[in-house]
């Protein structure tokens, strides 16, 4: 009966461990500086969600939206994967949506999910009529007073365009002194992002590595990759400062292990 009672206690410890690695939001801050910043931005904070996937936070995200808007951002920003192709759940995804417009103004690109399961058209626009800004290979000013910075979102290259050429695209009615704020899906095309001038980009995809040991990292990420790289926190190249986001949801891999879903929280300051 003791070893019952024993095993009972153990599988009920690891099913509430794994629970909390995949619904427990964990909120991460970061402070990012540049000179190139005009002082009417100073102090602006920017949400970044990411990797959205088939999650579910509470009855129509209302804990997501919650978290989000206790953040009390001037800016949201979606880094792609809204949906999950595997699963397809649309509104699930615009019920959050609906919530962060209520926020602040909000930016969405497009991850390789959304092309995967080629629904690009439908769902963007679906977030268009909710409110949101769309970035397909595009760049947007940003006003505050008499200063600018500009806005560039690029889509994922699963659509079959390079990375190099969406960003030529988008930046071509650019000027190079303009501060820009890059939202890209993938974080591994850093040194692409830093040749073609962004000061700051926006990223995600990699899910945190999904298997995570303390103190040592991503052991694998969500596509069976071993010890992947450009996984979270703030990274530099160059001139470039990387935000990369470890994601809420899951895709081909359905657990999360020591890795939070998390929501980023990034205030830019200038030097």
């Amino acid at each position: 009966m003791k070893k019952l009672l024993t095993i009972g206690l153990i599988i009920s410890a690891f099913c509430s461990f794994l629970y909390l690695n995949n619904s427990w939001l964990q909120v991460s801050k970061y402070n990012v500086s540049s000179k190139k910043l005009p002082k009417s931005f100073d102090g602006l904070k920017v949400v970044q969600i990411s990797d959205l996937h088939d999650a579910k936070f509470g009855k129509n995200h209302e804990k997501l939206i919650h978290q989000v808007a206790e953040a009390k951002p001037d800016l949201i920003v979606i880094t792609g994967d809204l949906i999950d192709s595997n699963n397809y759940k649309l509104q699930r995804s615009l019920a959050a949506v609906k919530g962060f417009v209520k926020i602040a103004p909000t930016y969405y690109i497009d991850g390789n999910h959304e092309i995967a399961i080629n629904k690009v058209a439908e769902i963007q626009s679906a977030v268009e009529k909710i409110g949101v800004t769309v970035l397909n290979n595009e760049a947007v000013p940003l006003q505050k007073g008499h200063e600018m910075i500009t806005i560039v979102g690029i889509s994922d290259p699963l659509s079959g365009e390079k990375t190099e050429d969406m960003l030529a695209h988008a930046l071509h009615q650019t000027t190079p002194q303009s501060f820009k704020l890059l939202l890209a899906h993938r974080s591994e095309f850093s040194r692409v992002y830093a040749q073609y001038g962004i000061d700051l980009a926006f990223t995600g995809h990699a899910h945190g590595g999904q298997v995570r040991i303390p103190g040592v990292g991503g052991v694998i990420d969500h596509q069976l990759n071993l010890f992947p790289k450009h996984l979270e926190g703030v990274e530099h190249t160059g001139g470039l400062t990387q935000v990369i986001s470890r994601g809420l949801g899951n895709s081909l891999f359905p657990l999360r292990i020591f890795n939070r879903p998390e929501i980023v929280v990034t205030t830019l300051h200038t030097k």
